[in-house]
């Protein structure tokens, strides 16, 4: 972590000496934007082992400045978007759906910091991908995807994938929100691009997309459990087995719905024993599910109708 500190400390003087003048230099604020929106930055945050340090050091103020002083900047845009949805899912929202019932107003209060924080993130993306297309906003709201995929370039497929993500993300915490629930069909059409302008795109993560989707959604609203379970495996498949989440996603949507309590175990104890070190690169977000898993597990009942003595032997506590 002391990259981290040293990198932020440079970057936080550079932006006070690029501020500081009457003039600002373009160019430099483009090379300070880069150095954010570069890949190493991300694997400073989801190599680390401490979510709640990474949680308290997001540095959100320092990318939105620097957005708002280079608003073309797409690499940033999209950082900066993703940041508030990741932090949204792993910060607010998953540490709030753990809550007891008497924490039931700080509970609430995460929650609504948690869709407001998906949706800004959504927006800042949504107006990225005006800004790099015209008109892109008007076929949107026309739910004209055939006019937005001829727009769209490989390069946009971030764009499309957080954007959904992060739409869908504060759905799932408001479901009865039904203004918000009718644009929902924008989001599963932004990610339906994803892999059709990139094929190659985080297609686990895509997958484990749907899972939520499909299992979380009533059937009028496009809901199948066939489809949760096919995404389930293409994410499986696509990851290698290295990555938590699409087992989480399954038993706490499908699982539970169907009462599937012996699947749910199953998937939940496979998740809560993985063991974190065999994808470095994915280690916080495993480290995340894991934890959440090992919640579901010790709290099987406020979940299902019947239940017998709970069942998490072999449960490892490390991480």
């Amino acid at each position: 972590m002391r990259k981290l500190y040293l990198k932020t400390a440079i970057l936080l003087s550079v932006t006070i000496l690029l501020f500081s003048g009457c003039s600002i230099n373009k160019l430099a604020m483009n090379k300070v934007a880069d150095i954010l929106a570069g890949s190493s930055t991300g694997s400073v945050f989801t190599g680390d082992n401490d979510p709640e340090f990474i949680g308290d050091a997001l540095p959100f103020a320092m990318y939105e400045s620097l957005m708002k002083s280079v608003p073309g900047h797409s690499g940033l845009v999209v950082t900066t978007g993703s940041l508030y949805i990741m932090y949204a899912n792993a910060f607010l929202y998953t540490p709030a759906s753990m809550m007891s019932e008497e924490m039931y107003k700080e509970q609430e209060h995460l929650m609504k910091r948690a869709k407001n924080l998906y949706l800004r993130g959504r927006d800042i993306i949504l107006r990225g991908i005006e800004y790099r297309h015209h008109g892109f906003s008007l076929f949107l709201d026309k739910k004209d995807f055939e006019s937005i995929l001829k727009m769209m370039k490989k390069e946009d497929a971030p764009f499309l994938y957080w954007a959904a993500a992060g739409w869908v993300g504060a759905f799932s915490i408001d479901p009865f929100d039904m203004e918000l629930g009718i644009t929902l069909p924008g989001a599963a059409g932004l990610m339906d691009m994803v892999l059709k302008v990139d094929p190659e795109f985080e297609r686990s993560s895509i997958y484990d997309f749907y899972v939520s989707y499909y299992g979380s959604l009533p059937e009028y609203m496009g809901g199948s459990s066939e489809k949760a379970r096919e995404s389930f495996r293409k994410s499986v498949k696509f990851s290698g087995g290295k990555l938590v989440a699409p087992f989480v996603s399954l038993a706490t949507s499908i699982s539970i719905k169907t009462q599937n309590l012996d699947e749910f175990r199953r998937l939940l104890k496979k998740a809560a024993n993985f063991d974190v070190e065999l994808s470095p690169e994915n280690r916080l977000v495993n480290i995340i599910n894991k934890r959440k898993a090992k919640w579901f597990l010790e709290n099987e009942e406020d979940f299902f109708l019947v239940t017998d003595k709970k069942n998490t032997e072999n449960v490892d506590e490390g991480e």
